[in-house]
């Protein structure tokens, strides 16, 4: 086990050294100076002196190999430089704002899991039965429904009709743990809905195909009750597909929660990102794109963790 977890480490540091450094060749090879771009306004040339000044800050005027060392160096140490904007460490931002992203993308996950595994598992068992059908129909619904329409729609519902909760906002769970919650549910509850139907299909499909296995009919020959073959052969054996999708689906989400922050006021890391890009703040940028990528490398790291948890054979493959 400690084997094959060190050969997953060692591939994802291996693979966060690759994505930083596509970033770092990615932004050295789109035509343009960044820096006249960052000062330029319409149609008039930016100052030359102050375009120089600018190079020299962003440290744009040495040799590539001693700004692509310094720029790993400090990723190592988190440092991502300052906001041309204000002035402010971009690792102070994004330690801030990350973790509320994650607590959303997390948040929403485990209500996708909690509901979704059990409903695909009852889909699977009763196979073209009433539960099946209706189960199914609620995920297609799911599927097809934009999650601004949903999370609109919670809002025109629960704080304007009902007058439940606030339409949006965020409250720090130090100051108030009850209203951080609440104003947490509407936004996690609209990403989780998409997420929950693609949990239930997987699960549903994966449920279906172990239940054909040569195994399963052995322990049914040998009269093993029907809620302990689910429980200890089943379920595990079908759960290694539904965690590759999980933890796929929770590394987008990570960048694809603009539009919730938005309509929900929750200001967060893809939040940060939109008015980032707006403002042309080049350190911002990058800090952000590879924190989500980071992020995305280590879920997956998680995830293959999980896998040899689950299913002792992807260890001793490995």
């Amino acid at each position: 086990m400690a084997r094959y977890i060190g050969q997953r480490v060692l591939v994802a540091l291996v693979l966060i050294w690759l994505v930083s450094t596509l970033v770092f060749m990615v932004l050295h090879l789109v035509p343009g100076d960044p820096a006249e771009l960052l000062l330029a306004s319409g149609n008039t040339a930016p100052d030359p002196q102050a375009v120089a000044q600018l190079r020299t800050e962003m440290g744009l005027d040495r040799p590539l190999m001693v700004q692509y060392a310094s720029y790993l160096a400090g990723i190592v140490h988190g440092d991502f430089g300052v906001s041309l904007r204000d002035g402010t460490p971009v690792a102070q931002q994004l330690m801030l704002r990350l973790p509320r992203t994650l607590e959303l993308v997390v948040a929403a996950t485990l209500i996708a899991s909690v509901l979704g595994i059990p409903l695909g598992t009852l889909a699977a068992i009763r196979g073209g039965g009433l539960a099946d059908r209706l189960v199914s129909l609620l995920a297609s619904l799911a599927l097809s429904t934009p999650v601004f329409v949903v999370g609109t729609g919670l809002i025109l519902l629960f704080a304007q009709k009902l007058g439940w909760i606030s339409a949006g906002g965020y409250v720090p769970f130090a100051q108030d743990p009850l209203r951080h919650l609440a104003l947490l549910l509407m936004p996690a509850g609209t990403i989780a809905l998409s997420l929950w139907a693609i949990v239930v299909r997987m699960t549903r499909a994966s449920v279906l195909e172990v239940l054909e296995r040569d195994f399963v009919r052995t322990a049914r020959a040998k009269g093993l009750g029907r809620r302990r073959i689910l429980r200890r052969h089943v379920v595990r054996n079908a759960m290694v597909p539904v965690i590759t999708v999980i933890g796929l689906q929770m590394g987008t989400l990570l960048g694809s929660t603009v539009l919730i922050e938005y309509v929900f006021n929750w200001p967060g890391l893809s939040g940060y990102l939109v008015s980032a890009v707006e403002a042309r703040d080049y350190p911002e940028v990058v800090g952000i794109v590879l924190t989500i990528s980071i992020v995305f490398v280590l879920i997956n790291l998680i995830v293959d963790i999980a896998y040899a948890v689950l299913d002792p054979r992807v260890k001793l493959a490995a």
